[in-house]
């Protein structure tokens, strides 16, 4: 019996060791689970943007405080302040120097000037993100910007030389066959350039070669967008360029002029230095500047006309007689600003030239909206910590910080002329009606010699 007990007892003791070991079993691997679950996974291949530390400050050169040799040594013992003045006082004559002398040298001076600037607002623009690809070792990023750049090119441009040169181009076969097929053309440049980016793609660097992909494109539309709208403005007539341009000028001068000495109210936190009587003051000297270079460039015919292509030339032309908008008409005053004139003996009329009203508009637009091109400049340039896009103007920088607000300036002018000024011309009409087919173009014969005889002014015996 005793024996029996004892047994009994010996296999309760082992069940409870048994027990005990199974449970020590099974927290240990629960534990071990745990512990796999909570291991770290092996890193895998993937971007970040700040898998590195980058500093591309050092790599873009600053040209705000770049000056000649020369003029450093004459200017050596001046302050800073009016060291900075001096310099950019003497850069920004010179500038609007070879303004003048490019106005001077016509359409086709002014076009290709604007190409020199396009190419040279995207190389800085591009060089930033280039300095990322260098650190990264990501492939052809410079390379697939400069063909985006020619290809976009291509399209826009094209799309001009159809319209001025229209005649000309239909009467030599292989550009015909170019002008035909311009956009299938532009459209296949650009898939070719998008394979190009595809394979080109590094499984680490996916998402930083997307994003430079996109500074690319962002890129396009701003420059090369920009660029196209500035040479149909001046197509346009050249006043429809100068006269912008020179607002953009001038309320950069007279702000910098009116912040210098009477700044005290900063205006934007994105761009400390600018205040609110820079702001104010430039505005108002930008109007009124803006009105008297309007009113005296529309009694020139030179800037007046439209640049067309003359056949009998060959060349670019501007010849015309001044339409209703550069010829002076009367108006009358409204009632509040008659009264106003009645107390300083003025009259309730004013002879002006009819484009000065849209001078005025444009000089609004210049002073109120232009500037906010140079702060969105301002915070592109913060973002990356770099002063200036380069150093190509001493006291100014790159080219792309004078000509931040210009394209902003660009774009809204050519909106205007298409929705308040713009008129038919007579070489976009003559460019459909060659792409019409024979019948089609008979068929438009008739018509308009019906309706040149209906109304007398072609006599058929």
């Amino acid at each position: 019996m005793a024996e029996c007990e004892l047994r009994q007892r010996k296999k309760e003791d082992d069940g409870e060791v048994n027990l005990q070991e199974n449970k020590e079993e099974t927290k240990s691997t629960e534990q071990d689970q745990v512990h796999i679950e909570n291991k770290p996974e092996p890193k895998e291949d993937f971007d970040s943007e700040d898998d590195k530390n980058i500093d591309i400050s050092a790599k873009i050169p600053s040209g705000t405080n770049k000056m000649p040799q020369i003029l450093e040594t004459l200017l050596s013992g001046i302050s800073e302040r009016w060291r900075n003045w001096i310099i950019r006082g003497i850069f920004g004559w010179l500038m609007i120097g070879l303004f003048c002398l490019l106005c001077y040298g016509g359409p086709l001076a002014l076009m290709i000037a604007v190409l020199v600037v396009q190419v040279k607002c995207f190389e800085e623009i591009i060089n930033i993100g280039y300095s990322v690809y260098r650190i990264h070792g990501l492939p052809w990023f410079r390379s697939l910007s400069w063909y985006f750049l020619m290809a976009s090119n291509y399209f826009f441009y094209g799309e001009s030389l159809v319209d001025i040169f229209a005649v000309v181009v239909n009467r030599t076969e292989y550009l015909k066959m170019l002008i035909t097929y311009h956009r299938f053309v532009s459209f296949s440049l650009y898939i070719a350039g998008l394979v190009w980016f595809v394979l080109s793609l590094v499984r680490k660097y996916y998402m930083k070669q997307f994003s430079l992909f996109a500074w690319t494109h962002v890129c396009l539309l701003i420059v090369v967008s920009q660029s196209y709208f500035i040479i149909r403005n001046i197509f346009e007539g050249l006043i429809w360029f100068i006269v912008p341009v020179s607002m953009i000028i001038l309320n950069d001068i007279w702000a910098y002029v009116f912040g210098f000495f009477f700044g005290r109210t900063p205006l934007i936190q994105v761009s400390p230095k600018k205040t609110w009587e820079g702001f104010i003051g430039g505005g108002v000297a930008t109007v009124i500047c803006g009105i008297i270079i309007s009113y005296f460039l529309c009694q020139y015919p030179y800037f007046v006309c439209p640049v067309e292509y003359s056949e009998k030339f060959g060349k670019m032309i501007i010849d015309c007689e001044p339409s209703p908008l550069y010829t002076l008409h009367e108006y009358v005053l409204p009632e509040f600003i008659a009264r106003a004139m009645s107390v300083f003996g003025g009259s309730n009329k004013i002879t002006i030239y009819p484009f000065v009203i849209h001078a005025f508009w444009m000089s609004l637009f210049s002073s109120i909206i232009g500037p906010f091109g140079g702060f969105f400049a301002s915070g592109f340039k913060r973002a990356f910590k770099i002063k200036d896009f380069g150093d190509v103007i001493p006291g100014h920088g790159g080219i792309m910080d004078r000509f931040d607000c210009q394209y902003l300036m660009a774009t809204f002018v050519n909106v205007y002329i298409y929705s308040f000024v713009s008129t038919p011309t007579l070489q976009k009409t003559v460019q459909q009606v060659i792409n019409l087919r024979p019948e089609e173009q008979l068929q438009l014969f008739y018509v308009l010699k019906g309706s040149l005889e209906n109304r007398g002014i072609l006599n058929v015996q």
